[in-house]
């Protein structure tokens, strides 16, 4: 199996593969794909990583900008991220943020903010922050993993991308 960045051409896979991860998710309202494709659609896809095994991409990871009211900048959101349902627990997903998070590290990021379960994302240094808030998700799923000393602050801009106003 190997990671790499998205390629022209893998649309259509990932998009499918996005849709199979999560048609099962209780939280889910099935709009995961539409996501990454709208974020790819406005250019925020800063990072885009694939799992691919035998030619099948079995594993994506979304990364894109967010703005803090803080002023503070070079801060990511992470997702959605994929795997196939029938590869679950088998240390892809994992394998994809750990890549994503060298990646980011590359460009100078800060940190990395999602909307996730504070269970799952706290093994890879995800946490909640205080002072760090946004209208759409629940507090206490909005966490934060700093890439260097600074803790954000502040409301929460997720791309538009991920509430279907991007272009």
């Amino acid at each position: 199996m190997i990671v790499r960045p998205e390629r022209v051409g893998d649309e259509a896979q990932i998009g499918a593969l996005t849709a199979r991860a999560f048609a099962d998710m209780p939280y889910s309202d099935q709009t995961e794909s539409l996501i990454v494709e709208r974020l790819r659609r406005a250019g925020a896809l800063t990072v885009s990583l694939v799992a691919e095994d035998d030619g099948v991409i079995v594993g994506h990871v979304a990364f894109s900008p967010v703005m803090l009211s803080s002023g503070q900048t070079n801060w990511y959101a992470l997702g959605p991220i994929s795997v196939d349902p029938v590869r679950q627990r088998s240390g892809i997903g994992s394998m994809l943020i750990a890549k994503g998070f060298a990646r980011l590290q590359e460009l100078g990021a800060a940190g990395c903010i999602l909307a996730g379960d504070p269970a799952y994302y706290g093994r890879f240094g995800f946490r909640g922050v205080e002072g760090l808030s946004c209208d759409a998700v629940p507090s206490q799923y909005l966490l934060a993993l700093p890439l260097n000393d600074e803790a954000p602050s502040g409301i929460v801009g997720f791309h538009p991308g991920f509430f279907g106003d991007a272009a």
